[in-house]
């Protein structure tokens, strides 16, 4: 995450109209990734532990630190507690890395857990995928064991809701485990932002966006901006109704992140308001492309340290969620 541009985006929100800053504010916290690329990081074949910490029970300790030591998930029922940006996860069930329609990416990261009803979502829409000619999904980041903010790459990704698709087909046969880790993923946006890049980008995955969000489940898809006109443009006559999941964000240049909406059976989950009327495309999408949001200018004061969330920033609930053995 680029520290400066982040203080950057904090000025900015403030020009831009109310109904997209309350979105933003919405959808990832009060301060969004402004990575404009999202590169997806290379794996490793050696994960190494994380070290001990001093005093876990320090209240300043960040969240953050305490999940990503936690390795299994909390036994018991399936709990997606709290907001997508601020929350975590019990009872957790990992999506299979490697199934007859889809194969997970970056094992070494193990954030391919995730609420039982994303896990059958997930499967679900790989077979449906197939049948718009996607030969299978490559996943990456789900959540981790116990939900909770990541010590890197997320702010969301913390209820177990949360997925991320890269945009290239899984190939036809088992990936290696070296494979998994370091093969890249595909920018598919060109160099100037404006649009995508037609020597990697093809229709196939404008219908693979859109298998994905006419499922029920899905309540928004977050796409490059760059993306997401694309699929305005290619989309013709009234079958448009999709394309309101279809959100354009910073980043996702290489992946799409998929939500879907909280369980009927997690009683603290905390669900997003519905998405803005209309199909997003057209004007809707003008912010994005302005000079100061595709190019921003580095701040002329370097930023201070953001505040790492601690567990009192999150439900009581999760306090227990991460303190069980």
């Amino acid at each position: 995450m680029m520290a400066p541009l982040r203080v950057l985006l904090v000025v900015v929100l403030i020009g831009i109209a109310p109904a997209l800053a309350q979105e933003i504010q919405q959808q990832f916290g009060p301060v969004p990734d402004t990575d404009t690329r999202d590169p997806t990081p290379p794996g490793t074949l050696n994960p190494e532990p994380l070290p001990p910490l001093a005093n876990p029970n320090s209240p300043p300790t960040p969240a953050k630190e305490l999940f990503a030591r936690k390795t299994e998930p909390l036994a018991g029922p399936a709990r997606s507690i709290g907001s997508y940006a601020d929350g975590c996860l019990a009872g957790a069930v990992p999506l299979p890395i490697t199934g007859p329609s889809w194969q997970v990416m970056r094992l070494s990261r193990n954030r391919n857990w995730g609420n039982p009803k994303l896990v059958a979502f997930i499967e679900r829409v790989a077979n449906k995928a197939k049948k718009v000619g996607w030969n299978g999904l490559l996943i990456g980041d789900m959540a981790q064991p116990r939900g909770g903010p990541m010590i890197n790459c997320h702010s969301s990704h913390q209820i177990g809701l949360d997925v991320d698709i890269w945009f290239m087909a899984m190939p036809n046969r088992v990936m290696s485990r070296a494979e998994r880790e370091f093969d890249n993923a595909v920018d598919m946006v060109s160099e100037d932002g404006l649009g995508v890049n037609p020597k990697v980008w093809t229709p196939t995955r404008t219908a693979l966006v859109r298998t994905v969000a006419q499922d029920p489940d899905t309540t928004r898809i977050f796409v490059n901006a760059a993306i997401k006109k694309e699929m305005c443009e290619e989309t013709a006559g009234s079958d448009r109704k999709w394309l309101a999941k279809v959100r354009p964000w910073w980043g996702h240049a290489e992946h799409f992140h998929v939500r879907i909406s909280c369980p009927p059976d997690s009683k603290q989950c905390k669900a997003q308001p519905p998405v803005p009327p209309g199909d997003g495309c057209g004007h809707a999408l003008d912010y994005w492309f302005k000079k100061s949001v595709l190019h921003p200018p580095p701040p002329k004061v370097p930023s201070k340290p953001a505040h790492a969330m601690t567990l009192a920033a999150l439900p009581a609930a999760c306090r227990a969620v991460v303190k069980a053995p």
